[in-house]
């Protein structure tokens, strides 16, 4: 993709900074190609707790917040919602960092007029996890899933293919996952009803979609640990989710449905 793509809005969340499996120069590729005018920082921009445990940043990950800087400098309105990964940052709502506002959740209203809450979706936990014990579990089985996406794409750029998520393809898979998945947006849209919104803009789960149920958009603008995938609002009111790795230089959609979010 030669020329910058120019958005009305950029939502992405979920980049876990400092984290070994953070893609970070697909991220950089990503924001060198498209100019929006708000950014959206949507949670567990910097993985502080697994930075308490093995310090990990390199020069990539630095290279990220840097951009964010400078498009604040160069007039992009930046918004940060802190997660429960870099929920440190959360204290510090309703001030500014280098130019970037930080807000607990904001209210979005998309230029056909609907409102979404934005938030990172930590929040909807307690109505989807059924006890400690099963998190820890989920917490184990996901650390595998992802040494199973790492060494698997590791395989495939020997052999010269592009980067796929095994990961995200497995995950579709279970039951279990799926279920959780569908609890995870019932509570979400239950709560963004109760403040007579249209919808929900939220990460947190690393399930990148857009779905229409009860009435209402739940959108989900996934992450940089293995789908990476932002969602973004054009100038004409259309919305999308996109796809980023080294096999895209231009905007892919991946979901047929998604025109109409807007």
């Amino acid at each position: 993709m030669d020329k910058t793509l120019k958005v009305k809005s950029l939502f992405i969340s979920d980049l876990h900074l400092g984290y070994k499996d953070c893609k970070a120069n697909y991220l950089l590729d990503m924001l060198k190609h498209i100019q929006p005018e708000v950014l959206y920082l949507v949670g567990d921009i910097i993985d502080f707790q697994s930075l308490k445990n093995k310090l990990y940043w390199p020069n990539s990950h630095y290279e990220v917040l840097q951009q964010f800087i400078a498009m604040q400098q160069q007039g992009c309105k930046v918004i940060y919602i802190p997660g429960n990964h870099d929920a440190s940052v959360r204290r510090y709502a309703n001030h500014f960092f280098a130019g970037i506002e930080i807000k607990q959740q904001v209210i979005f209203q998309s230029l056909s007029g609907k409102r979404f809450l934005v938030c990172h979706g930590d929040i909807f936990d307690a109505e989807v996890c059924l006890g400690k014990w099963q998190a820890r579990l989920g917490d184990v089985l996901y650390d595998l899933l992802l040494f199973l996406n790492r060494w698997y794409n590791k395989a495939r750029r020997l052999l010269g293919l592009e980067y796929l998520s095994l990961a995200a393809y497995i995950k579709s898979k279970i039951s279990g996952a799926t279920l959780a998945i569908s609890r995870y947006q019932d509570a979400a849209l239950k709560y963004a009803k109760k403040q007579n919104l249209d919808g929900v803009i939220c990460g947190h789960i690393h399930s990148a979609e857009i779905v229409y149920k009860h009435q209402m958009i739940y959108i989900n603008d996934g992450d940089w640990i293995e789908s990476c995938t932002a969602f973004v609002e054009h100038h004409d009111a259309s919305m999308e989710l996109i796809f980023w790795t080294e096999q895209q230089k231009s905007i892919e959609k991946i979901s047929s449905n998604v025109v109409h979010a807007a």
